[in-house]
């Protein structure tokens, strides 16, 4: 041991002592944190483990993605080609083009009347309030395996399929949607509102100047819900489109992965996945203190 380190360690020491603390009881109080921070470090490798394996993989050679023992890194780094592959084979960009507008329109209709519907339930007292409000949140327990033969029915008695009406309409409604502006509208001032009426205002009007504006970070925090929703999608856009000219990018994505209509490209399949996840990627790191304010305060109050 060095001087200069028996010198540093002896100002440690000493204040330490100074300020009335064993070095034996600031170790464990300090130990705590430091195994939660491993805890936490260990869960966030665990999760981000696949993402880095997709990455990876979309620069591999096709042999590669499946090789065992497991190919951590590209021993044949393939560059851009995977990715140039995915758009030779599908119109990759047509499948981005119907992804991201069935999500935005999603997105828009499902803010604005979740929003309108919550702060009815929250603001106004009517008859079969709290019996239609359950009847809604109890759609939240419904898996939406159950639903979709009836709504394929329905979608299909009005000439739906294979359109994007189809395709949109039946998820522009969200119960969760509703139940968290809800939650947040309760938060809004009465006196406020009854001000905005003895100026004159009209319901809408007061919703649209006061309301929703105040509901700003939990339409953020549901606009990120619902696009991430609707973005990964693959189930109800599987079953009502037929032609690629309507598939959506999950749909799109079995095309690599068929074994009955071609070789299986994985590697062409990771660069799919690896494009799909940077909107919803960039989408999170923009908005994730919305989102995160949004699912604490939804049940805060009510």
């Amino acid at each position: 041991m060095t001087e200069r380190t028996q010198v540093a360690l002896s100002k440690f020491d000493a204040s330490v002592a100074k300020a009335g603390v064993q070095p034996g009881l600031l170790l464990r109080k300090r130990l705590p944190g430091f195994l939660w921070f491993l805890v936490a470090l260990l869960i966030a490798i665990t999760f981000a483990f696949p993402i880095y394996f997709m990455v990876s993989s979309s620069f591999k050679a096709e042999t590669e993605v499946l090789a065992t023992p497991v190919h951590w890194y590209p021993y044949e780094f393939q560059g851009l080609l995977n990715y140039q592959r995915a758009f030779e084979v599908v119109p990759l960009a047509r499948f981005f083009f119907n992804s991201a507008f069935m999500a935005t329109v999603d997105v828009i209709v499902t803010v604005f009347f979740s929003a309108l519907a919550g702060y009815g339930f929250a603001k106004f007292r009517f008859r079969g309030r709290r019996l239609l409000f359950a009847f809604i949140m109890s759609m939240i327990a419904v898996p939406f395996q159950i639903l979709v033969v009836p709504l394929f029915i329905q979608v299909h008695s009005f000439g739906w399929v294979d359109s994007y009406a189809g395709l949109i309409i039946p998820g522009i409604m969200n119960a969760f949607g509703i139940f968290m502006m809800r939650q947040f509208a309760y938060g809004i001032p009465d006196e406020l509102l009854d001000a905005a009426r003895i100026d004159g205002a009209g319901e809408f009007l007061i919703f649209r100047r006061i309301v929703f504006p105040l509901l700003a970070p939990a339409s953020a925090s549901l606009a990120v819900i619902i696009f991430l929703f609707s973005w990964n999608n693959f189930l109800w856009p599987l079953i009502v489109t037929r032609s690629q000219d309507l598939a959506t990018i999950p749909v799109g994505m079995t095309v690599f992965t068929q074994p009955h209509s071609d070789q299986p490209r994985w590697a062409v399949a990771m660069a799919v996945s690896t494009l799909a996840t940077l909107p919803v990627a960039l989408l999170f790191v923009f908005f994730q203190r919305y989102f995160v304010q949004g699912l604490v305060m939804s049940g805060l109050k009510g």
